[in-house]
Formats: structure tokens, C-alpha cells, sequence
């Protein structure tokens, strides 16, 4: 008996080893937004204010600011697949060969042009196997998640690789959860009662947003249901002890845009234009949605042990306000269509209500996530990693930024000629295929990127170009034919 007394505080406070571990890992939530601008938002990401922080609420978002750090130079690629494919294997665009937007098997969007043939890139997107044509192959973020103990759950858009190929569904790519992810990059509708189908504008079926027929005909906007799905599944895995990593990844604000009634009149009351107004309330109801998740972190009793991670995946389009002071918006290689809203919240390693003006970009989120995760090895296919961790900008250890290079590769016509960017430090250069001709902008100077220097700084723009050009060599980074000769053009740098 006595014998038997002395085993039972072991009895009662052991545990597996394997659930301690689970319980010690932090869970990982991603909130990505689309085609978010810089501006849209009520937390300033620069030195002032601006008449777009004014405009728009979005008190969740300042909650999140309040309580981790703020990032106010974050870079992406200037539209979504690229900018997804790079989040999901750490590779720079240039390198994946994912370098526009996809959907349809075999098919690029590129415009028609006089010059410009369409490159031969990845079209296809990112694909978990070989054998499919155009893809690129790689281990993504939530399979080396998955391998270490997590559950990894998928809500919203996917866009990661075309229809009828491997990679347009999640479940395939390292997800355990899919919840209305596919190929398509926007939905349908944002709207229940139209079934979040393109039926209502007689658009494609490819664009109906699937697995969401519970919320079919009911007053019950996209934003919303997907939040409602994504607290459900965190439920779950508190209730299983398993830690989580929820990408909850909004078709919310790209087009088609419908207003989210709960917030609309409030904008028109303000004397807004009714597109404006409608622009306004889809970003209130994304704010919504992560006030609602912020809230059940809470309730749910792990908000200690949760980071949340705030990111868009390229700027504004065209037909939104312009992000000023940035020039630009999606598409473009200026800072509109490439610089976003970041904030990170890590309780206990982040210091509340912080900011770094240290410059991070959309590959940089696979190695962090990693090591937020305490995954210390992982190979990637091809056995190479652009990004590098933003770990220690967020325990605020001192990082050079200046011997950094940042590369954007748009090898296509759509909407904008071919180009790629540079940046090293405060200089960014713009190449433009065309004419070869370059811009170079004083970034901490020149935000609006107004004043081109590239002819006043011979010398600085001569190295940016070298760098560019050979990095994209390096990489064998995908450049367009030009029609006239049917040979490729040259990288930057060469003659």
C-alpha cells in the first residue's frame, strides 16, 4: 500500500511525452488579406497619418498593433500567386518561376503585345509532384509543419496552383483542413444568397467559391463564413491539444466588390462615393473577422501561447484610392503595388505597441514561421531558401538591413510591360525590358518614388543593375522573347 501511495503523484501528473511537446508548441495564426493596400487601414505605417488612416476603421487592427510589433517596410510580390508560392516555400519569385497569376491548365494571362511573346514560366503554379508541365516542385511551410506535430488548417483562398494539377488543392500541399480553397484567386460573390457563385455577374462557375453550400441563400457574407469555419477548427484543436496553424488566407478585398452591409451606410453617411463606401466596409468586415479571432485566442485560454501574424499579398488595384504617399498600386513595381501591412503579435518574445523600419519581404515568412514553430531542419527542394528569418527583428537584436538584396521579377504584359527591382539599402532600381532603361529612387527620401536619379548616380545605378542581372541569371529566372528577333532579352546589365 505504501508502496503504491508513493507511485501516485507520478500517476496523477504524468503525461505522455508527446503531449507535453504539443502542448509546449506555440500555434501559428496567419492572416492574409488580398489585395490590401499599404493605406487601407487605420494604423499608419508611416512617420504621419494619412487621409486613408482616417477614412477606414479598422480598431482590430490597432488592437493587434497595440499588442505586437509593427512592420512598416514589409514587401510581397505586386500580385497574389507569386507572392502565395514564395510564402509557401521561401523561394523568391525569380527562382519559383511563379511569376503571374494562375487558373486554367496550360494558360497564361498575358496580354497580347507587339514585341513581348509570352515567357515560358510556371504557369501552372506550385505542385506537390513531379511530372506536371510548368510547375514548380518544392516541400511547402505547412508539410514541415505538419511533420512536427501540427495540426494545419487552410480557410479562404488557396491560388496556388491551376485546375485539374495537384497543387489547386490544399489538402495536397500540407494541409490536414481545406476550407474553401481551389484555384481560383477571387470569389465568386462575397454574398450568401447569390451562393458565392459568378452566376449573378455571368461570370465563370470557376470562380464559385466551393465547400460553403451550408451558407448558400442565407443573408451571410463570404468574410463571415469563413471566420465562422476557421473558429470551429481552432475549437477542435484546443479541444484535441493539438497546436495549430491556422492560415486563414480572405478572399476579402479582392474584386468582385459587393459592400458588407453590417458597415456601409456609415461610409456613405461620411460623404463617400458608393464604391468607396463599398471598399470600406469589406475592409471593416476583414477587421471583423480577426477581431472575432483575436477574441476566441482568448476564450479559448491560449492566447499566452498563440502568435498571430497580420500580412496582404500585394497592394491596392487600380480602381481603388491612390495609396498615398505611395506611387503605384498592384501589378506595378512601385511601393503601391508592393509594399504592405504587416503586424506580428508573439506574447512574452514581442514587445507590445513596437515597430522596425527594417525591410522584410514575402519568402522572409517560411524560415520565421519555421523557427517560431522550433523546426530547426528542413530541406527544401533544390536545397536552397531566399528568405531569411524575421525572428530576431522581432526580439529586436540588431540586423543589417544594408547588405541585403530584395528582387521583384515580372517577366509578363499584363497591364504593365516587363520589368524587375532591385533594392540594396535605401536605393531601389527599376529595369524596364523594353528600352532597357532603369529608374532609380532614394526610398527613405523618396517615398512616391518621384525623383528618378538613375542619370545623376551613374555608378549606383550601374551596380544595382549588375546585382539584378545576376541574381536572375543565377536563379535562370524566366525573361520575355522579344517578337521582332524571337530571341530572348537580355538580363539587366548585359548588353
Amino acid at each position: 500500500m505504501n508502496k503504491l501511495l508513493a507511485l501516485l503523484p507520478f500517476v496523477f501528473f504524468w503525461q505522455p511525452a508527446s503531449s507535453k511537446n504539443k502542448q509546449e508548441k506555440p500555434n501559428i495564426i496567419f492572416f492574409l488579406v488580398d489585395d490590401m493596400g499599404w493605406q487601407e487601414t487605420s494604423v499608419p505605417f508611416w512617420t504621419k497619418k494619412t487621409k486613408l488612416n482616417d477614412r477606414y476603421q479598422t480598431p482590430n487592427m490597432e488592437r493587434l498593433a497595440s499588442q505586437g510589433m509593427k512592420f512598416t517596410q514589409a514587401y510581397a510580390c505586386p500580385l497574389c500567386s507569386p507572392s502565395r508560392v514564395s510564402l509557401m516555400t521561401g523561394m523568391n519569385a525569380a527562382r519559383h518561376g511563379v511569376t503571374n497569376w494562375t487558373l486554367r491548365k496550360g494558360k497564361s494571362p498575358d496580354q497580347q503585345h507587339e514585341i513581348f511573346g509570352v515567357p515560358d514560366w510556371n504557369l501552372n503554379g506550385l505542385s506537390p509532384v513531379e511530372g506536371i508541365e510548368n510547375t514548380y516542385v518544392a516541400n511547402t511551410l505547412p508539410s514541415f509543419l505538419q511533420e512536427a506535430g501540427y495540426r494545419t488548417i487552410h480557410v479562404g483562398k488557396a491560388h496556388w496552383g491551376a485546375m485539374d494539377t495537384p497543387g489547386e488543392d490544399p489538402l495536397k500541399l500540407g494541409f490536414d483542413v481545406n476550407i474553401a480553397g481551389h484555384a481560383a484567386g477571387g470569389p465568386g460573390s462575397y454574398h450568401g444568397e447569390k451562393n458565392y457563385s459568378a452566376v449573378w455577374r455571368n461570370g465563370a462557375r470557376i470562380w464559385d467559391v466551393p465547400g460553403l453550400e451550408k451558407y448558400h441563400g442565407k443573408d451571410i457574407n463570404l468574410t463571415e463564413a469563413l471566420t465562422r469555419e476557421a473558429l470551429t477548427e481552432m475549437e477542435g484543436s484546443v479541444a484535441k491539444n493539438e497546436p495549430f496553424y491556422l492560415y486563414m488566407s480572405h478572399y476579402a478585398v479582392h474584386a468582385p466588390w459587393e459592400k458588407d452591409k453590417h458597415f456601409y451606410q456609415k461610409y456613405i453617411d461620411q460623404g463617400l462615393t458608393d464604391f468607396e463606401a463599398t471598399l470600406a466596409s469589406m475592409l471593416e468586415s476583414m477587421d471583423q473577422s480577426l477581431g472575432d479571432i483575436l477574441n476566441k485566442v482568448e476564450q479559448l485560454g491560449i492566447e499566452e501561447n498563440t502568435i498571430v501574424i497580420f500580412m496582404s499579398d500585394n497592394g491596392s488595384p487600380s480602381q481603388c484610392p491612390q495609396n498615398l504617399p505611395l506611387r503605384g498600386h498592384k501589378v506595378s513595381p512601385y511601393e503601391g503595388g508592393i509594399r504592405d501591412p504587416m503586424i506580428v503579435r508573439w506574447p512574452g518574445t514581442v514587445e507590445p505597441g513596437s515597430a522596425t523600419n527594417v525591410p522584410v519581404i514575402i519568402e522572409d515568412f517560411f524560415p520565421s514561421i519555421l523557427e517560431m514553430a522550433g523546426v530547426k531542419k528542413y530541406k527544401q527542394t533544390g536545397g536552397k531558401v531566399d528568405g531569411k528569418s524575421f525572428v530576431p527583428l522581432l526580439k529586436q537584436k540588431n540586423v543589417n538591413a544594408t547588405k541585403r538584396d530584395f528582387v521583384w521579377h515580372f517577366p509578363h504584359n499584363y497591364d504593365f510591360e516587363p520589368y524587375s527591382v532591385i533594392r540594396r539599402g535605401d536605393w531601389k532600381l527599376i529595369y524596364w525590358y523594353k528600352n532597357g532603361k532603369s529608374e532609380l529612387y532614394n526610398i527613405p527620401d523618396d517615398i512616391g518614388e518621384q525623383n528618378n536619379l538613375a542619370e545623376i548616380k551613374p555608378q549606383i545605378t550601374a551596380d544595382l543593375k549588375h546585382r539584378l542581372g545576376k541574381y536572375l541569371r543565377k536563379v535562370k529566372a524566366t525573361v520575355p522573347v522579344d517578337k521582332r528577333t524571337n530571341k530572348h532579352f537580355n538580363y539587366p546589365g548585359e548588353s
